[in-house]
Order: structure tokens, then sequence, then C-alpha cells
């Protein structure tokens, strides 16, 4: 039953992702622009030149052929190479060292995320009515502010003003000094969504602060600790773990804005620079990127949210 369940689940990743790559294909490849007019020479390009350099990338091909043969190239591991980032480069060799970076920016805001957005929403649900309308307030605040914003603010108290912070790139040392150049990008990456998690925790953790079994537990003396543990988290930690992964798994998206900000080069700035140049190989692989990981991180928090209670595995084969 299990592997059949699995079986399932991964045949609606595939059955997703290949219905993805043909909207990211489609929409890139529609988008108003010619890069192969860009390629030869810019806006008076060499007719010849021109159409030698639509032929070499096959736009001179039905949508539908230039798609085939694109995820025939993805099949093949071929990623393509960028029309204008860095022409002629493999697109690979631009994601690899970039992906790196990005992945500890997300790594990092994701701790931050779990730890200040379930441990408030834990703290405003279990604890009273002060203590929940002021972390109601701030996470309030936290979810109305744009990450560049928060980004700049960040920028202004902590990098300016108190010289705490770097204000500029990733770190090129070890590990503390990456983290000590990534904690205010992923401060600002984090943000809306700590705020969003800790509203979600605290209205799941409210409402099985009052269940019967919780009540119950409470009239035999049992420790508030324990009732918190095994009572009220046990039961509420399904949607909450949910949510969670979903706003994990977006903050892929969410790098550009962060990366741009702090002047990291990572894969949300590349995907930055590629869209406003029109280098449609790194536009769409960076796009499937963003996309499959999304599905993936989605799949496993899946199965980690039944782990509470091994009874939501049959909702999450579903």
């Amino acid at each position: 039953m299990t592997v059949l369940r699995w079986l399932k689940r991964l045949g609606g990743v595939i059955l997703t992702l290949f219905i993805a790559s043909i909207l990211i294909f489609s929409m890139v490849s529609l988008t108003p622009g010619d890069p192969a007019a860009m390629l030869a020479g810019g806006s008076n390009p060499n007719p010849e030149t021109l159409a030698a350099v639509r032929e070499q990338l096959r736009l001179n091909d039905p949508i539908p052929v230039q798609y085939l043969g694109w995820l025939g190239d993805l099949f093949t591991g071929d990623l393509g190479r960028s029309f204008l980032v860095v022409k002629g480069a493999e697109v690979g060799s631009l994601i690899a060292p970039r992906m790196v970076t990005t992945g500890l920016l997300v790594a990092y805001a994701a701790v931050l995320i779990v730890i200040f957005g379930i441990g408030s929403g834990l703290l405003a649900g279990t604890s009273g009515k002060l203590v929940d309308r002021i972390i109601t307030i701030l996470t309030s605040a936290a979810m109305g502010a744009p990450t560049f914003v928060v980004a700049v603010a960040l920028i202004a108290i902590f990098a300016v003003n108190l010289g705490w912070f770097p204000t500029l790139g990733a770190g090129e040392g070890g590990f503390a000094d990456r983290i000590h150049h990534l904690t205010l990008p992923a401060i600002s990456l984090a943000m809306a969504y700590l705020a969003f998690i800790s509203r979600i925790t605290r209205t799941s953790v409210l409402s099985q602060a009052h269940a019967d079994h919780v009540e119950t537990a409470t009239v035999r003396g049992l420790p508030r600790n324990y009732v918190v543990r095994h009572h009220i988290w046990r039961n509420a930690s399904g949607p909450i773990l949910s949510v969670s992964g979903l706003s994990i798994a977006g903050l892929f998206a969410g790098t550009a804005v962060a990366e741009q900000a702090f002047g990291i080069n990572g894969v949300g700035s590349l995907l930055t620079q590629a869209a406003a140049s029109q280098d449609l190989p790194v536009v769409q692989i960076l796009s499937m990127f963003m996309v499959a990981t999304f599905v993936i991180v989605n799949l496993i928090v899946d199965e980690i949210s039944a782990m509470p209670d091994p009874r939501l595995k049959q909702e999450v084969s579903a």
C-alpha cells in the first residue's frame, strides 16, 4: 500500500512538472522582443546574421517543435547556453555556483521561520491576552511590509547606523563569515513568511486549547508543558507544518528581491538579470528549477506533517 501511494504521488509530481514545463516554455517564448536580434547586433542587425542566429537557436520552428527540442535537451542533461547574461556560457555553469549561496540563504530564512514563526505563534496561543495582543500587532505589521522595504530598513539600522552587519555580498570566508553576511538578507526574506506562520500557529493552537481532551488533561492536573506538547501541539501541528513547508518552498521565488537589495550573486538575482535581458534559456531553466523545488519540498512536508498522526497519511495520499 505504501509503494502504491508513493507511485501515485510520484506520478502526480511528474505530471505537475510536465504541465509546468509547457506553461513556462510557452510564456517565456511568447514574451515581446526578439533575443536573436539582440545577439545579432542590436536594433539594426545584419539580415544574414539575424537569419543565421534564428536558425541556430531554432527560433524559426513552431513553438511545439521548439518545446520538444528543449525538453529533449533537458533529458540529456543539456541545459542550454546563455544568450546575453554571459554570452555562450552553459546555463548549468552559471547556476551551479549560485545555487550554494541561494540554498544557504533559503535554509537560513527557513530556520528563522520555523524557530521564530512557530515559536511566537505558540507563545501567543498559550500565553495571556497581553502577550497575544503584542505578538498579533507585531506580526500584522510584519506581514504588511514588502521584502524590499524590510531590507532597506535593516540596512539603514543594522548596517549603516550600528555597523553590525555588512551591506553587500554573501561573504567569501568560511561558514561563519557567510552567516554574518546573510543574516540581514535572511531576515528580510523570512519576515513576511515568519509573521504568516506565527498567525497560522496561533490560530491552530487556540483552536486546540479549548478542546475537550485538552481541558480534561488540564483538570487531571497534568503539567502545562506536557499538555502543550502532547495534546495541543500534536493535534495542531498538521496545518502548521503544511503551511510552513509551502512558505519555505516559496522562499526560492522571493530570493530575487533580497539578493538584489543586498548585492548577492544568487539564483534569484540571476533570474532577474536574465529576465531583463530576455535570456530565454536561463529564464526557462531557473523557472523550472523553482517550480520543481516547490513541488518536491511540498511533497516532503506533506509526509512530515502526517507523522504526528499516522491517520493523516490517508489524507496526504488522496
